[in-house]
């Protein structure tokens, strides 16, 4: 095929050679964030979004089907999607392989054509598109695709070249378009993320060496001695169940979904791969029905095998036995007797917490009460055991671990929400890099069979969240609560105290490393060595006259009496307003800082 087309198997090449580049460079990406603070995430957010549609790309072995490779591309990164970066990577590979599932072999004028349909994607993701960001780095690489493509250029790898030579040109002129990043002196960290991308992309095509490994977990020791033998006593779920689902149609992203969920709820080790006719299906578990009666509603079964891994070790343990010391091994068997379900002779169905004559317990599964399906139901996104409580107590059906050091992918707010019995699930984001994946999970969630309605009131802090709750009326209408909760986000003001990373430079404020900051909604508003006193000059240049209200939410690195001592010396400079004092148990935030 030479250097003018791409086939199914080079691009699966290509694209994982992307992802393990961005996976490589993610911590230098990490650190491009302007504010230098620990939590800097973009290189991170990318990374595991691409690496979500990298498995399910690796699952499909060396196939050459086209429109295999691309649905595992676009709805694996739309699952994984993860902080704004990572939601619009998702949409970038999202539009591109629109174009590119269509054609057998890619070539210039495909990629020219892809390129376009990933940038308009991207672009219509984004509310309020900002230039001088990771969208104008894809633009830029789609107009040299388009100008290549024009003027005959028929080599993919020249225009490879030359598309990434002008990426790495618009990116580099990035701070003229973002004074912040000037002031910083960094360019874009996603319109970065998404250069090494390309390169990886074009290394992989190059035919460079690069180690194509895409795991989750570090590969075990091949040392015999290295790690003692696993009990049957270790073995969680146990039966191999494996089968292929002859679908009626084609699983939308929101049902691939839905049918992982499940199968992570009744096991582990799952695989879930699906194209437009057949869904391959690996689970672990200990009731194989289960999976087989939840796939039968896509479809029929074919290729079924299920193993059951107790009795292989069993197994296992008697031949390797050499001198024959049966006793031991019944003892070990005995000793994981009590993981083995126990099923009725009549109807095969686990008999659950059945006691045996030995009087050993067989495992139950944790029975689930369904409570009636309710009207309104929220799911909020918070870190830090005292901020969940507080949600919590306000009402929150489920919580969330994540915010501003683990923004949840598209797929752990739709779990989240799944998880919730109501017609209407609220989703509170708490912070502005997790609205847009929140977005996707509700655009998603629209071709649930269900019949369940995801709302995003688009929260961008802890407080203006709790806010919102707060604001929520039972008895009104749902749309008169969208609209007073979404209005009360504007009347609170949030800071945030956490320590640099690094110097830089931001509003013309000289941040030192190890510099405690105090972050407002627009910007820095303190600097200092002293947390207390950075925590105060952040607060008092949050305040104005109509304030009633400032409520501080302490982290998990902060004494009670030196939170209680700031309290004091707040209350005796704003005796107008009442002052209170709550856990919240963040990391990385000394203070979380409302004012309303």
């Amino acid at each position: 095929m030479g250097n003018n087309a791409i086939d199914a198997k080079m691009l699966s090449k290509m694209f994982l050679s992307g992802a393990k580049n961005l996976d490589a460079k993610k911590e230098w990406i990490n650190e491009l964030n302007v504010f230098p603070v620990p939590d800097g995430d973009t290189g991170t957010n990318m990374t595991m979004t691409i690496m979500s549609a990298a498995k399910e790309v690796k699952s499909l072995g060396d196939t050459t089907d086209m429109k295999a490779i691309c649905k595992a591309i676009s709805s694996g990164s739309l699952r994984g999607a993860r902080g704004n970066s990572g939601v619009i990577l998702s949409q970038l590979l999202r539009g591109f392989t629109k174009i590119v599932k269509e054609h057998n072999v890619i070539t210039v004028e495909v990629l020219s054509e892809s390129f376009d349909k990933a940038v308009e994607t991207a672009y219509k993701a984004v509310m309020k598109p900002k230039e001088g960001t990771i969208l104008t780095v894809a633009k830029g690489a789609s107009e040299k695709a388009n100008e290549l493509a024009f003027y005959g250029c028929d080599d993919i790898g020249v225009f490879c070249e030359e598309v990434i030579k002008y990426a790495e040109e618009v990116l580099a002129r990035t701070p003229e378009m973002l004074p912040v990043l000037k002031q910083a002196g960094v360019v874009d960290s996603g319109g970065q993320g998404l250069v090494q991308v390309l390169k990886g992309a074009y290394d992989g095509f190059l035919g460079k060496e690069i180690d194509l490994t895409i795991s989750e977990e570090k590969p075990a020791s091949s040392k015999s001695n290295s790690k003692p033998e696993a009990k049957e006593s270790d073995i969680k779920f146990g039966y191999c169940t494996e089968f292929i689902v002859l679908l009626n149609k084609p699983l939308n992203v929101k049902q691939e979904i839905d049918f992982k969920g499940f199968l992570e709820s009744i096991g582990d080790s799952i695989v879930l791969v699906a194209d437009d006719e057949i869904c391959k299906v690996h689970v672990h578990s200990n009731d194989p029905g289960l999976a087989i009666q939840r796939a039968l509603m896509y479809g029929q079964l074919s290729n079924m095998k299920i193993d059951n891994m107790w009795m292989e070790h069993r197994e296992k343990l008697f031949h390797e036995n050499s001198d024959g010391s049966w006793s031991e091994i019944k003892t070990e068997i005995n000793g994981a007797a009590e993981l083995t379900p126990t099923y009725s002779k009549d109807d095969d169905i686990p008999l659950g917490n059945k006691v045996e004559a030995s009087g050993r317990k067989t495992p139950e599964t944790e029975p689930v009460t369904q409570e009636p399906r309710k009207e309104i139901g929220f799911v909020t996104v918070c870190a830090g055991s005292g901020l969940a409580d507080i949600f919590r107590g306000l009402g929150v059906d489920h919580v969330i671990e994540g915010g501003q050091t683990m923004n949840p992918s598209t797929a752990d707010i739709l779990d989240a929400v799944a998880k919730v019995n109501a017609d209407t699930v609220i989703v509170l984001p708490n912070n502005k890099n997790i609205i847009l994946a929140a977005n996707q999970a509700a655009i998603m969630s629209e071709d649930s069979d269900d019949g369940k309605k995801i709302v995003v009131v688009p929260s961008k802090t802890v407080p203006q969240g709790i806010t919102a709750i707060i604001n929520y009326v039972p008895d009104a209408p749902i749309e008169d609560n969208i609209s007073a909760m979404t209005d009360s986000l504007k009347t609170v003001s949030t800071g945030e105290v956490t320590y640099a990373v690094r110097d830089t430079m931001i509003d013309d404020i000289a941040i030192k490393q190890g510099d405690y900051m105090g972050i407002g909604d627009k910007g820095i508003l303190g600097v200092g060595s002293d947390i207390a006193d950075v925590t105060f000059e952040m607060l008092t240049k949050m305040m104005n006259d109509d304030l009633e209200l400032i409520s501080l939410y302490y982290g998990e690195e902060v004494d009670e009496k030196d939170a209680q001592s700031l309290r004091d010396r707040i209350t005796e400079q704003y005796p107008q307003c009442d002052v209170e004092l709550q856990f919240g148990g963040q990391p990385i935030y000394y203070y979380i800082v409302s004012a309303e």
